[in-house]
């Protein structure tokens, strides 16, 4: 893949390798360098150097005091970087409104998507939350699919996360294109199944709404889309959902394939309901059969349900 192909994705300095963090170290993710980046354009970002605390320096953590949450360091709470962190959050949302996902450096109180610490003012930890740049960050691009380096290790949180980042961005470049209302439909056209893996009740609110798409405003119409399709696949679907889709594919082969056939890709959806095999098996089978018959099942073939991303990735081969 080129480098004009692949997609902008922002993350933190340390997970490419880069010694920036606070004592000097790093927190390299081979993942992103040697896998991901054969698709991504990496964004690199360390928001505490760029806030200008240096390397080495004094560990910061997110304190929550009684006027709101602040990041101070460590052992004095006096030395507080909160609106440095803030504004840097905000300028690389405003320089980089291209990325089409943020991976973040798992509990760090900068950067972090999730697993930042918050303490009480007493040292003890209180719960967990994003960093304060990456708050900022998704201020401004609420909708940016973002992830832990960490969660990362977790094979359908990666494929979640991958899957929405590639989502995003054919959404980024359906806008990019002059987006009408026609394009909507086939964008979703192309997504229905996508969606309906994650959500029954969001697959039917789109359908309503797509269905007076005409005489809506676009830009609201656009809006309310995109909002309710990030929300609904931004967690990861259960077996239940895959085999209800699984099924519904199926469909389009029952009129076209042999019984033995059935039989077989029956069966094999149902070793993937009881965990004995991952998903790509009965999707491999099912993209065999739908292949026999490109002119009668465009419509199955054109659904990212069935490739959502490269296949180089094999993601879909750890999911059970």
């Amino acid at each position: 893949m080129s480098t004009n192909d692949k997609i902008p994705v922002g993350i933190s300095q340390c997970l490419l390798g880069e010694p920036v963090r606070f004592n000097g170290g790093h927190k390299h993710l081979k993942f992103c360098t040697e896998v991901l980046a054969n698709h991504f354009t990496f964004v690199d970002t360390c928001p505490e150097m760029n806030a200008g605390l240096g390397v080495p320096r004094k560990p910061i953590r997110l304190v929550g005091f009684q006027h709101g949450e602040r990041a101070v360091e460590t052992d004095d709470y006096s030395k507080d970087v909160t609106e440095s962190l803030v504004s840097e959050g905000l300028r690389f949302a405003a320089d980089h409104s291209e990325i089409c996902g943020f991976i973040g450096a798992g509990g760090s109180p900068s950067c972090s998507a999730y697993s930042a610490k918050l303490y009480g003012t007493n040292g003890v930890p209180k719960g967990k939350q994003g960093g304060l740049f990456t708050q900022a960050l998704l201020e401004q691009h609420p909708l940016l699919p973002v992830e832990d380096s960490g969660r990362l290790n977790d094979p359908g949180l990666r494929e979640n996360f991958i899957m929405r980042v590639f989502t995003y961005h054919r959404w980024l470049a359906l806008i990019r294109s002059g987006i009408t209302a026609n394009k909507l439909i086939e964008f979703h056209s192309k997504h229905k199944y996508l969606l309906m893996s994650h959500s029954s009740v969001a697959y039917k609110k789109l359908g309503k709404l797509l269905a007076d798409a005409g005489n809506q405003p676009l830009p609201l119409l656009q809006q309310e889309y995109i909002t309710i399709l990030m929300t609904a696949i931004a967690k990861p679907p259960h077996r239940g959902q895959h085999c209800n889709v699984l099924h519904h594919i199926m469909g389009y082969l029952k009129k076209l394939i042999t019984p033995q056939d059935k039989r077989e890709l029956s069966q094999t959806i149902e070793d993937y309901r009881r965990g004995i095999v991952p998903l790509v098996v009965p999707l491999a089978l099912l993209k065999h059969h739908l292949g026999h018959f490109p002119d009668r099942q465009q419509y199955a073939l054109s659904q990212f349900y069935l490739s959502p991303y490269p296949y180089e990735l094999g993601l879909r081969s750890q999911i059970f």
